[in-house]
């Protein structure tokens, strides 16, 4: 409550709110083929797992910081307001190479902190629920 006597109180999101998040490298022979595999991909584990995507991001892969890329910076804003509830990426390099774990397990923790899962669609990780740890 705020000295006014008024509460500030974050929207919490439908469960089902998620946020397709498509990191993907555009080569010369291949360009938009892996974005619209990933989103293809997306919708249908979102189909599958009761999710409804509120937000189709895409990102050009590259950036190692996940907070210096454009398209992570809309998939955070959903997340901090409480408009999503999971945010959907084909595997857990989308965040962040595995050079770079230790930004990708941050920015896990950050989504963590404000209610919100990661679900991954790679086949491996999809198999234990496609849910980040």
């Amino acid at each position: 409550m705020t000295s006014a006597g008024t509460t500030h109180e974050k929207t919490a999101a439908p469960a089902a709110a998620a946020v397709l998040y498509v990191c993907a490298e555009r080569g010369k022979l291949n360009t938009g083929l892996v974005a619209e595999r990933a989103e293809e991909e997306g919708n249908a584990f979102a189909q599958e797992h009761g999710l409804t995507i509120v937000e189709t991001v895409q990102d050009e892969y590259g950036e190692p910081d996940p907070c210096r890329r454009p398209g992570w910076q809309r998939v955070r804003e959903p997340a901090e307001s409480g408009a999503a509830a999971v945010v959907i990426t084909r595997w857990s390099a989308c965040l962040a190479p595995e050079r770079s774990h230790d930004l990708r397990h941050c920015e896990g923790r950050w989504l963590r902190q404000r209610g919100v899962r990661v679900r991954y669609l790679w086949a491996p990780l999809a198999k234990s629920g496609g849910e980040a740890k």
